[in-house]
Protein backbone atom coordinates (compact mmCIF):
# COMPACT_ATOMS: atom_id res chain seq x y z
CA UNK A 1 0.00 0.00 0.00
CA UNK A 2 2.93 2.55 0.76
CA UNK A 3 3.99 2.21 -3.00
CA UNK A 4 0.83 3.34 -3.83
CA UNK A 5 -0.02 6.08 -1.81
CA UNK A 6 3.62 7.25 -2.98
CA UNK A 7 2.36 7.07 -6.33
CA UNK A 8 -0.95 9.04 -5.70
CA UNK A 9 1.11 11.67 -3.59
CA UNK A 10 3.40 11.97 -7.00
CA UNK A 11 0.62 12.15 -9.33
CA UNK A 12 -1.62 14.77 -7.25
CA UNK A 13 1.75 16.75 -6.77
CA UNK A 14 2.54 16.96 -10.50
CA UNK A 15 -0.65 17.32 -12.18
CA UNK A 16 -1.73 20.01 -9.62
CA UNK A 17 2.22 21.65 -9.52
CA UNK A 18 1.72 24.42 -6.97
CA UNK A 19 4.52 25.87 -8.09
CA UNK A 20 3.17 26.87 -11.51
CA UNK A 21 0.01 28.27 -10.00
CA UNK A 22 1.93 31.04 -8.26
CA UNK A 23 3.10 33.20 -11.25
CA UNK A 24 -0.77 33.47 -12.38
CA UNK A 25 -1.75 33.66 -9.06
CA UNK A 26 0.83 36.74 -8.61
CA UNK A 27 0.68 38.13 -12.04
CA UNK A 28 -3.57 38.28 -11.51
CA UNK A 29 -3.34 40.23 -7.52
CA UNK A 30 -0.25 42.46 -8.32
CA UNK A 31 -2.49 45.42 -7.71
CA UNK A 32 -4.38 43.98 -4.80
CA UNK A 33 -3.16 44.34 -0.78
CA UNK A 34 -2.42 41.68 1.53
CA UNK A 35 -5.22 41.11 2.96
CA UNK A 36 -7.37 40.76 -0.76
CA UNK A 37 -4.45 38.07 -1.60
CA UNK A 38 -4.98 36.25 1.70
CA UNK A 39 -8.79 35.43 0.72
CA UNK A 40 -8.45 35.32 -2.60
CA UNK A 41 -5.70 32.27 -2.05
CA UNK A 42 -8.37 30.79 0.70
CA UNK A 43 -11.41 31.06 -1.36
CA UNK A 44 -9.67 29.63 -4.54
CA UNK A 45 -7.95 26.91 -2.47
CA UNK A 46 -11.35 25.75 -0.58
CA UNK A 47 -13.31 25.99 -3.73
CA UNK A 48 -10.75 23.62 -5.22
CA UNK A 49 -11.04 21.61 -2.24
CA UNK A 50 -14.88 21.00 -2.49
CA UNK A 51 -14.21 19.84 -6.04
CA UNK A 52 -12.07 17.90 -5.72
CA UNK A 53 -13.27 16.21 -2.38
CA UNK A 54 -16.68 15.68 -4.63
CA UNK A 55 -14.82 14.32 -7.52
CA UNK A 56 -12.84 11.61 -4.91
CA UNK A 57 -16.33 10.31 -3.26
CA UNK A 58 -18.98 10.55 -5.93
CA UNK A 59 -16.96 11.00 -9.35
CA UNK A 60 -17.09 6.94 -8.73
CA UNK A 61 -20.52 6.49 -9.12
CA UNK A 62 -20.78 8.47 -11.73
CA UNK A 63 -19.08 6.68 -13.81
CA UNK A 64 -20.92 3.79 -12.77
CA UNK A 65 -24.28 4.89 -13.34
CA UNK A 66 -23.03 5.64 -17.33
CA UNK A 67 -21.37 2.28 -17.11
CA UNK A 68 -18.07 3.37 -17.96
CA UNK A 69 -15.62 0.31 -16.81
CA UNK A 70 -12.44 1.05 -14.90
CA UNK A 71 -10.36 0.21 -17.94
CA UNK A 72 -11.93 3.14 -20.22
CA UNK A 73 -11.41 5.34 -17.99
CA UNK A 74 -8.17 4.42 -16.78
CA UNK A 75 -7.26 4.67 -20.45
CA UNK A 76 -8.97 7.62 -21.05
CA UNK A 77 -7.33 9.34 -18.07
CA UNK A 78 -3.95 8.61 -19.09
CA UNK A 79 -4.25 9.99 -22.54
CA UNK A 80 -5.25 13.24 -20.80
CA UNK A 81 -2.49 13.09 -18.16
CA UNK A 82 -0.41 12.87 -21.23
CA UNK A 83 -1.57 15.70 -23.47
CA UNK A 84 -1.04 17.42 -19.73
CA UNK A 85 3.06 16.32 -19.31
CA UNK A 86 2.89 17.31 -23.18
CA UNK A 87 1.74 20.68 -22.11
CA UNK A 88 4.00 20.78 -19.20
CA UNK A 89 7.41 19.82 -20.76
CA UNK A 90 7.12 21.90 -24.30
CA UNK A 91 5.18 25.22 -21.89
CA UNK A 92 2.65 24.90 -24.23
CA UNK A 93 -1.12 26.23 -23.16
CA UNK A 94 -3.88 24.09 -24.26
CA UNK A 95 -6.36 24.53 -21.21
CA UNK A 96 -6.10 20.93 -20.05
CA UNK A 97 -4.18 22.09 -16.59
CA UNK A 98 -4.06 25.75 -17.88
CA UNK A 99 -5.57 28.69 -18.98
CA UNK A 100 -5.68 29.27 -22.51
CA UNK A 101 -4.99 32.67 -24.16
CA UNK A 102 -8.07 33.81 -24.54
CA UNK A 103 -9.25 32.72 -20.66
CA UNK A 104 -5.89 34.62 -19.48
CA UNK A 105 -7.35 37.90 -21.30
CA UNK A 106 -10.46 37.27 -19.63
CA UNK A 107 -9.12 36.39 -15.93
CA UNK A 108 -7.15 39.89 -16.25
CA UNK A 109 -10.07 42.08 -16.16
CA UNK A 110 -12.46 39.74 -13.58
CA UNK A 111 -13.01 41.64 -10.22
CA UNK A 112 -13.27 37.92 -8.52
CA UNK A 113 -10.35 35.41 -10.02
CA UNK A 114 -10.52 32.68 -6.51
CA UNK A 115 -12.79 30.83 -9.16
CA UNK A 116 -11.51 30.80 -12.35
CA UNK A 117 -8.78 30.76 -13.40
CA UNK A 118 -7.26 30.00 -9.85
CA UNK A 119 -10.03 27.12 -8.92
CA UNK A 120 -10.28 26.43 -12.07
CA UNK A 121 -8.32 24.70 -14.14
CA UNK A 122 -5.20 25.72 -11.99
CA UNK A 123 -5.92 23.84 -9.08
CA UNK A 124 -8.54 21.60 -9.91
CA UNK A 125 -8.12 20.93 -13.26
CA UNK A 126 -9.52 18.30 -16.32
CA UNK A 127 -5.82 16.94 -15.17
CA UNK A 128 -6.67 16.40 -11.29
CA UNK A 129 -10.19 15.38 -11.39
CA UNK A 130 -9.66 12.91 -13.61
CA UNK A 131 -6.77 11.69 -11.48
CA UNK A 132 -8.31 11.88 -8.00
CA UNK A 133 -11.22 9.15 -9.62
CA UNK A 134 -8.62 7.06 -11.41
CA UNK A 135 -6.77 7.16 -7.56
CA UNK A 136 -9.73 5.98 -5.46
CA UNK A 137 -10.61 3.90 -8.12
CA UNK A 138 -7.49 2.06 -7.50
CA UNK A 139 -7.77 2.71 -3.36
CA UNK A 140 -10.77 0.98 -3.25
CA UNK A 141 -9.42 -2.32 -4.48
CA UNK A 142 -6.94 -2.08 -1.49
CA UNK A 143 -9.00 -0.91 0.89
CA UNK A 144 -10.41 1.63 3.58
CA UNK A 145 -7.15 2.91 4.75
CA UNK A 146 -5.84 3.27 0.98
CA UNK A 147 -8.98 5.60 0.13
CA UNK A 148 -8.29 7.72 3.18
CA UNK A 149 -4.66 7.71 2.33
CA UNK A 150 -5.62 9.54 -0.81
CA UNK A 151 -7.67 12.08 0.48
CA UNK A 152 -5.26 12.84 3.52
CA UNK A 153 -2.32 13.36 0.27
CA UNK A 154 -4.70 15.62 -1.44
CA UNK A 155 -5.51 17.52 1.11
CA UNK A 156 -1.59 18.30 2.00
CA UNK A 157 -0.95 18.75 -1.52
CA UNK A 158 -3.88 21.55 -1.49
CA UNK A 159 -2.47 22.78 1.44
CA UNK A 160 1.11 23.29 0.66
CA UNK A 161 -0.73 24.96 -2.83
CA UNK A 162 -2.46 27.28 -0.35
CA UNK A 163 0.62 28.33 1.36
CA UNK A 164 2.73 28.69 -2.01
CA UNK A 165 0.21 30.80 -2.96
CA UNK A 166 0.37 33.22 0.73
CA UNK A 167 4.59 33.36 0.07
CA UNK A 168 4.22 33.71 -3.94
CA UNK A 169 5.66 36.97 -4.15
CA UNK A 170 8.95 35.54 -2.42
CA UNK A 171 8.82 31.93 -4.33
CA UNK A 172 8.77 34.08 -7.42
CA UNK A 173 11.51 36.34 -6.24
CA UNK A 174 13.63 32.69 -5.50
CA UNK A 175 12.28 30.72 -8.31
CA UNK A 176 11.44 33.48 -11.06
CA UNK A 177 10.17 32.51 -14.01
CA UNK A 178 13.27 30.18 -15.32
CA UNK A 179 12.81 28.71 -12.08
CA UNK A 180 9.54 27.66 -12.43
CA UNK A 181 9.42 26.50 -16.17
CA UNK A 182 12.59 24.33 -15.28
CA UNK A 183 10.30 22.92 -12.05
CA UNK A 184 6.83 22.29 -14.21
CA UNK A 185 8.97 20.51 -17.30
CA UNK A 186 10.52 18.09 -15.01
CA UNK A 187 7.43 17.58 -13.41
CA UNK A 188 5.97 16.88 -17.03
CA UNK A 189 8.75 14.20 -17.90
CA UNK A 190 7.26 12.56 -14.38
CA UNK A 191 3.74 13.04 -15.17
CA UNK A 192 4.06 11.85 -18.94
CA UNK A 193 5.58 7.81 -17.64
CA UNK A 194 2.53 8.23 -15.19
CA UNK A 195 0.07 8.44 -17.48
CA UNK A 196 2.02 5.91 -20.16
CA UNK A 197 1.53 3.33 -17.02
CA UNK A 198 -2.18 4.44 -16.61
CA UNK A 199 -2.42 3.30 -20.37
CA UNK A 200 -0.76 0.23 -19.91
CA UNK A 201 -2.53 -0.82 -17.16
CA UNK A 202 -6.05 -0.03 -18.78
CA UNK A 203 -4.84 -2.57 -21.62
CA UNK A 204 -3.60 -4.93 -19.37
CA UNK A 205 -7.14 -5.15 -17.48
CA UNK A 206 -8.63 -4.84 -21.02
CA UNK A 207 -7.10 -8.26 -22.42
CA UNK A 208 -7.11 -9.89 -18.95
CA UNK A 209 -11.16 -9.43 -19.48
CA UNK A 210 -11.32 -10.92 -23.00
CA UNK A 211 -9.27 -13.74 -22.05
CA UNK A 212 -11.31 -14.43 -19.09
Amino acid sequence: MSQFLWQAFVTLFVIIDPFAVVPMFVALTRNESAISKRRTASKSTIIATILLLSFAFVGDKLLDAMSISEPAFRIAGGFLLLLAAIDMVVARTSGIRSTTGDEAEEAAHRDDISVFPLAIPLIAGPGALTSIVVLMRQAEVIGFKAEMGVVFILMGVLLFTYFSLLVGDKVMKILGVTGTNVLTRVFGIILAALAVQNIINGITMVVKDMLV
